[in-house]
Order: structure tokens, then C-alpha cells, then sequence
């Protein structure tokens, strides 16, 4: 992370889903999708689903995440307000390895960007 970036714009709101900020909440908080999963009661194959966005949990279940991951409900929901200390992530030693995820995550989002402009001008060309 440099300098410019804050432990509060960590998880960009415009680029992260509730999977990627309950992934990562979990990976800073030091647990595992089993160990998680075994605290809320539910089976890891669902917590491994509302990591990749394919299921959703209900809302006593996002509540009772937002407790157990130390991070604000609404950030959790929608990536603003209060998400992932990084600091007390590095102190556990994961805050290099969550700022690289986070940058490779920014990458990824500016390809995409970049693959439907492109995409864009091919059709048209195409079209024409």
C-alpha cells in the first residue's frame, strides 16, 4: 500500500463484492472458512459460497459476521464505513499478503475496464 491509501479505502466499494470484503475480513481476522463457519453454525461449503458471490447469507447472519470480523455491518454490506484494520492485520503478519490481494484486486478491476473499452471499439468496427 503507498502512502495515499488508508486501511479505510482498503476494500474499494466500487470494485469488491460482499464475498471479497467477507474474505478478506475473515483472512485479517485470522480464521479459516471451516473455523468461521463452525462459530455461525452454518457448513463451510456456505461460507464458501458467500465468499464467491454465489449465495447470500440472511441478515442475522450478516450481523452476527459483522461481530465475529470486528467490522461494521454496513461496510460488510456495502464497503463503506468502518471494514478491515490493516495495522492489527500486520501486526498479525497478513497486512503485506491483504495489500497485495488488494492491489492485484485494483488491477484486475482496471483490465476489466480496459477489456470492454477495447471490446467496445472492436464491435463498432465491426458494425461498421
Amino acid at each position: 500500500m503507498d502512502g495515499s491509501e488508508t486501511s479505510d479505502d482498503w476494500f474499494d466499494p466500487e470494485t469488491t463484492t460482499f464475498g471479497d470484503r467477507l474474505a478478506g475480513a475473515r483472512e485479517a481476522a485470522g480464521l479459516s472458512q471451516t473455523e468461521l463457519a463452525r462459530r455461525l453454525g452454518v457448513k463451510p461449503s456456505t461460507m464458501k459460497r458467500w465468499e464467491e458471490d454465489r449465495a447470500e447469507p440472511r441478515a442475522n447472519r450478516v450481523q452476527m459476521l459483522s461481530g465475529l470480523l470486528n467490522v461494521s455491518l454496513v461496510w460488510l454490506m456495502t464497503g463503506e464505513g468502518q471494514g478491515v484494520d490493516l495495522d492489527a492485520a500486520a501486526d498479525a503478519g497478513d497486512g503485506d499478503l491483504l495489500r497485495e490481494v488488494e492491489r492485484a484486486r485494483r488491477e484486475a478491476a482496471r483490465m476489466a475496464d480496459r477489456l470492454r473499452l477495447l471490446e467496445g471499439r472492436l464491435r463498432a468496427r465491426l458494425d461498421a
